[in-house]
């Protein structure tokens, strides 16, 4: 009888949550556009200034440092493009890759879909979810490893989509594989994708078109007659953005599920993390509505530009507030010591 009690409260719980925010879910697309557009601008211009200028040492790092933030931002749209309705923003998917998912080769369909698993109520935390590592019963040196990997990952998209794409239009072994296992953005490397209706449908073309682009830059620096110091700035501003990345997704979420079993949605919730900090500092390192990464699990279908005033409008007016306060950390330290006390108590259980 308390299990059904406890599940009646929750179901109350939620339904009171979606009644306040039920006028936020409405993408508005001159907010989309001018953020995107803005900042994929401000990123390559750093970038291409990194590569082409004659710049001191200290000028050349804030450059770096300006390419890393800015395109992090507009890289970060991917997310929103996994949870976007079909029309919901005409061509803005098209012109996303073109001038950054592609250049970055980071192409949509490598999150759409798969993202969208990890918002599954049966799949989340799971062994079937590829963006949940039980990070809270890790050793200090696989956390550290997670964060240092971004070192090497642009190398790791290059070959993928330099290198295997074309060999998985020769060979349909290769294209099983790079299909399951080469195709993802996901923490868990051992991930296997399987089709999905969320799918991007035009996946083959991303594909060709992040293969085309990367090996025509090749192509034209070994011929001179581009420098490669492209290529190096390229691949440090990508180094730069998923290490940023990688901090954040370490305390995006508690982390503790064992991922044996499945959760409720209340449980998810509580599984992952809304950071309020500083309304700048923090969209710095955690763009596009990602700082409230819990309200986002409540609602995955809102538009990133609403969660702010969700947030605070559940803080002020949920009565009772403290289930949904549970999730709240004050900010980025207070986020990765609530990982690091999980982890010794964690430790301290076996």
């Amino acid at each position: 009888m308390k299990h059904t009690d406890d599940h009646l409260t929750e179901h109350a719980q939620l339904a009171a949550a979606r009644a306040l925010v039920r006028d936020l879910f409405s993408p508005n697309a001159r907010i989309y556009w001018a953020d995107f557009l803005l900042h994929v601008s401000i990123g390559w211009a750093a970038l291409l200034s990194m590569a082409l200028l004659p710049l001191p040492v200290w000028l050349l790092t804030l450059c770096w440092l300006l390419a890393v933030l800015a395109l992090y931002r507009a890289v970060i749209f991917i997310h929103e493009l996994a949870h976007l309705r079909p029309g919901a923003l005409p061509g803005f998917r098209l012109v996303w890759n073109l001038l950054c998912g592609i250049p970055m080769l980071a192409p949509s369909f490598t999150y759409s879909g798969v993202h969208n698993h990890h918002h599954k109520r049966d799949i989340y935390g799971t062994n079937e979810d590829g963006e949940y590592l039980a990070f809270a019963r890790f050793p200090h040196w696989l956390l550290i490893s997670h964060l240092l990997f971004g070192i090497l990952l642009p190398l790791v998209v290059a070959l993928r989509f330099v290198v295997i794409t074309p060999l998985a239009w020769i060979s349909p072994a290769v294209r099983r594989w790079s299909f399951r296992s080469g195709s993802s953005l996901t923490v868990d490397f051992r991930y296997q994708r399987v089709a999905s209706e969320r799918d991007d449908q035009f996946w083959q073309w991303q594909e060709a078109a992040a293969w085309l682009w990367g090996s025509a830059m090749l192509t034209l620096m070994a011929a001179g007659l581009l420098p490669w110091s492209l290529l190096f700035s390229w691949y440090v501003v990508l180094a730069g953005i998923l290490i940023a990345n990688g901090v954040r997704t370490l305390i995006a979420h508690r982390y503790r599920h064992d991922r044996r079993s499945q959760l409720s949605l209340m449980a998810q919730f509580h599984d992952s993390v809304d950071v309020s900090g500083h309304r700048y500092l923090t969209s710095l390192w955690a763009p596009v509505g990602l700082r409230y990464h819990a309200t986002h699990h409540l609602f995955p279908s809102m538009p990133y530009h609403h969660l702010g005033a969700a947030h605070r409008r559940l803080r002020e007016q949920l009565d009772p507030a403290d289930w949904y306060l549970q999730a709240h950390e004050p900010n980025l330290a207070g986020a990765w010591t609530r990982l690091w006390q999980a982890r010794r108590e964690l430790l301290h259980e076996t």
